[in-house]
């Protein structure tokens, strides 16, 4: 009986190895993801695949605090909802999303948690050294 193997077609489409760089990290992260798939969901398995090798500085796990950037399309931004495969570019840059003027805003108006460098050296220096 003669088989024949008919080549597995998958229901997503072509895969594609995507090229991350982490600012701050050593060197880019690489991975296989279909075209199809979103930004966030690249963006997701990037920020695990970093913490898998135990790469430092140590980002988290929340997708939502980064933006992925393509050098080859422009300096905006990717949208999350967008396939990766869309642009034809496979390699990548991931930053943190930039901190809000209003959130700094609003830590700033209350009061300070940590103290301050000042009290710290007063108190220190006002301790007693007590003799025999």
């Amino acid at each position: 009986m003669f088989l024949y193997n008919k080549p597995k077609k998958n229901a997503k489409g072509n895969r594609i190895l995507v090229s991350i760089t982490v600012l701050g990290s050593a060197g880019p992260i690489r991975f296989l993801a279909y075209q199809e798939d979103l930004v966030a969901s690249v963006i997701d398995t990037a920020l695990k695949c970093y913490a898998r090798e135990g790469r430092l500085p140590l980002l988290g796990s929340d997708f939502n605090d980064f933006i992925l950037y393509c050098p080859m399309v422009g300096p905006e931004a990717l949208s999350a909802w967008k396939g990766i495969g869309s642009l034809g570019a496979r390699n990548f840059t991931l930053c943190r999303k930039p901190e809000e003027k209003d959130k700094v805003a609003k830590e700033g108006d209350g009061a300070r948690k940590g103290g301050s460098f000042k009290a710290w050296i007063n108190k220190s220096f006002s301790l007693r050294v007590s003799t025999h």
